[in-house]
């Protein structure tokens, strides 16, 4: 039985043995881990966040008419280029009753009390050719005659503009012929022949008979989250991309940021704007989506390394990499970092150009087991 024992025993030695040597062959077996390399290069580094917009004309005027009325006819549409004075529609005055029975009462009132001031301008002067009043008296009559013509007059010109929307002698400024105000391209005519149209007063905006701007000077328009805001300047570069122009790029200059922000679902957003250089000869429709991609920083041909190079001590966290010196030998190098874009990163000092530098965290394919 004791025989039996030492054999198992020596049986288990033998076995774990031989397991060990089998686990040391493989191991030997196994290549060894070869770190590949990647050398500095130059690069321009573009710090820069964005922002979303659209592009819309720098000034847009709403046309409105001064009188309610009919819009009688209308000379212009959408993409008309229009000058100053052009005339845009012409209305049809619809009078107000009420106001048309006061200002017939004041020509009535106006003419009672013109015929009266002419009788005693007429009596006056026969007194005063036979001497019997003085002129000073005189004077003072005729003053009241011309007083209560003018009167009339007015009276009679205000019932005709009511009635009609001008009057004779103003045909140049007729109230109901609406005109441009400024030259440039017409983006909307929101109205049609026969429509009724109300005059912009205190007490409401009016309606809107056209939308003019000038196409020339465009501007983007958009906001950006608060987590952004204090990262920009006024005057810093925009560069503008379109998604209905493509393989085009427009720089502008940011020429607002708005002090104060807005809440848009939970998020706090500001608004800016930034005006256009280089449109050129290219037609940009009102109202494009676009982005902005505004430049923060920037650093021109300069030494960078991807940022996957970059090794940080456990303790310190200064920046390192590890430089090859002979096969599979490396160094490690301490380096001065500069400006980043989040792919490749601006190195100030610490390697060269010719240097090659250790990739240490080498992404290896993901192995298909097959079924």
């Amino acid at each position: 039985m004791k025989r039996v024992f030492t054999v198992i025993i020596l049986l288990v030695i033998v076995i774990g043995f031989g397991g060990a040597l089998y686990y040391v062959y493989q191991k030997n077996q196994e290549n060894p881990v070869v770190y590949q390399t990647e050398k500095p290069t130059t690069q321009t580094i573009v710090k820069q966040t964005v922002a979303t917009g659209s592009i819309v004309p720098k000034e847009e005027i709403l046309i409105k008419p001064n009188i309610p009325g009919i819009i009688d006819k209308i000379y212009i549409e959408a993409g008309d280029q229009i000058k100053v004075n052009d005339l845009i529609a012409q209305l049809k005055v619809v009078p107000n009753v009420s106001n048309l029975a006061s200002s017939k009462n004041q020509i009535t009132s106006a003419k009672i009390a013109l015929d009266n001031q002419t009788k005693m301008y007429n009596r006056q002067k026969e007194l005063f050719d036979k001497g019997v009043i003085s002129a000073n008296d005189f004077d003072q009559a005729e003053v009241a005659y011309k007083q209560a013509q003018q009167t009339y007059d007015a009276a009679r010109q205000t019932y005709e503009i009511v009635k009609t929307g001008t009057a004779s002698g103003v045909g140049a400024t007729a109230n109901t012929q609406i005109k441009a105000t400024i030259s440039g391209m017409v983006l909307d005519v929101p109205v049609k022949e026969g429509n009724q149209v109300i005059e912009s007063n205190n007490f409401n905006e009016g309606t809107t008979i056209a939308t003019l701007a000038n196409t020339d000077k465009m501007i983007f328009k958009g906001k950006v989250d608060e987590s952004e805001v204090g990262k920009i300047t006024e005057d810093l570069p925009l560069e503008i991309t379109i998604g209905a122009i493509e393989d085009k790029k427009f720089d502008a200059v940011l020429d607002y940021i708005a002090p104060k922000g807005i809440d848009e679902n939970g998020a706090i957003q500001f608004e800016i704007e930034g005006t256009l250089k280089n449109k050129d000869s290219i037609f940009i429709r009102s109202g494009l989506s676009a982005n902005a991609s505004i430049i923060l920083d920037r650093a021109d041909d300069v030494l960078a390394v991807k940022e996957s190079l970059l090794q940080f001590d456990s303790k310190t966290q200064e920046p390192y990499v590890e430089v090859k010196v002979g096969e599979q030998k490396f160094e490690r190098r301490e380096v001065e970092l500069g400006l980043s874009d989040g792919i490749y990163v601006e190195i100030k000092s610490g390697i060269s150009k010719d240097d090659e530098i250790k990739v240490w965290n080498e992404v290896k394919p993901v192995k298909n087991f097959d079924k």
